[in-house]
């Protein structure tokens, strides 16, 4: 287990970059604890595989250093930083069988033939194919051959880190569940530092003890999910995070108010007169249909039954705006507003949230 620092680090893929908009993977610096759980978390082309390929040493950044428990690895080869890998798509050996392909990383490194049964037993539990041990891998289904990609990587309970480039895209979603909740299992049993590139946002926010949500090439954010929820520090993690994403309408902030197309929104705080693009963000959940005439005027469009809760879509002159109203709650023609809960409001300045002034 390691704990892994990243100083000063960029990638670029352009021989000769000039300007910022030429690196892939902008400037970070980060410390990734000992033994966490972390969620590279973005849509594609944001570069959280760029990251993960420089940790695991398959890619050498244009600047910057990576330390493993404060050793300089930047130069070194995968061999060299004792990690754990598992890809997108399986990684297997036809030929062998499922128990030669999970006992193959600890025989490669002379591991007690005893140890190696018994290790290799216990991941076979644990990844669902204990029936399936002593048959040739050649002739299983591709989600089966990820579940020993999946068990390969974690057979090894020496590695400094285990990581995963979306691991889990061949495989059916129910199986999806049963395999985050055994690597949530395996981390807590054995501590390793555990770091998994996915878009998906669910596998994220299960896995992870902290998400790092990716745009552009930069960490946009980096907390639990609890804080990427009531807290997004960038537009794009409120828009990202959640179902439906967070409400982002254009305001112009003055103080204690927000006002929205001609319509002024109590805030309860006071955020000054900030300059640049100025936006108002407020999540489905702290919205709420109205028909006394307060709030912003709007027409619904259409109301979707979830089962745990309705959704209704409503449109402000062009901008959808969602609300999330309780299974039961009635709804009604003339709910024609939509008043925003002060406690759920974020204002952002230039994409970017800011907090409200001290009393």
């Amino acid at each position: 287990m390691a704990k892994i620092t990243l100083q000063n680090l960029a990638h670029s893929y352009h021989t000769n970059p000039s300007h910022e908009d030429d690196y892939a993977l902008k400037e970070l610096n980060h410390d990734w604890v000992d033994g966490e759980a972390y969620a590279l978390l973005g849509s594609s082309g944001c570069g959280k595989s760029t990251l993960l390929n420089i940790i695991s040493g398959l890619l050498t950044p244009s600047q910057g250093r990576i330390l493993f428990n404060d050793r300089d690895v930047t130069q070194a080869p995968t061999s060299e930083r004792n990690i754990a890998q598992v890809f997108q798509f399986p990684v297997v050996y036809d030929t062998m069988t499922v128990r030669d392909n999970l006992a193959f990383p600890l025989r490669n490194r002379g591991a007690d033939a005893h140890y190696i049964s018994d290790r290799v037993q216990k991941i076979a539990s644990m990844i669902g194919m204990e029936v399936t041990l002593d048959k040739k891998a050649r002739g299983l289904t591709a989600d089966a051959k990820q579940k020993i990609s999946l068990g390969r990587g974690m057979v090894r309970e020496d590695v400094n880190a285990l990581l995963f480039d979306e691991p889990l895209t061949v495989i059916d979603p129910h199986m999806k569940w049963e395999l985050r909740t055994q690597l949530k299992s395996l981390h807590h049993e054995f501590g390793h530092t555990m770091i998994y590139v996915t878009h998906d946002q669910t596998e994220a926010l299960t896995f992870a003890d902290k998400v790092a949500v990716m745009y552009d090439g930069r960490v946009v954010q980096m907390g639990t999910p609890q804080e990427l929820f009531e807290t997004p520090q960038h537009t794009f993690v409120g828009y990202f995070i959640g179902s439906p994403g967070m409400n982002i309408l254009d305001a112009q902030i003055n103080g204690n108010t927000a006002v929205i197309a001609g319509h002024a929104i109590a805030l309860g705080k006071s955020y000054g007169a900030p300059l640049g693009k100025t936006e108002l963000g407020v999540r489905p959940e702290f919205v709420s249909l109205s028909s006394d005439g307060a709030g912003l005027p709007v027409t619904i469009k259409r109301v979707e039954d979830v089962g745990r809760h309705k959704i209704v879509r409503a449109d402000f002159q062009g901008t959808e705006i969602n609300v999330i109203a309780a299974e039961g709650a009635h709804i009604s023609p003339d709910m024609n507003r939509v008043i925003f809960d002060q406690s759920g409001i974020n204002i952002y300045n230039d994409s970017w949230r800011i907090a409200p002034q001290e009393d």
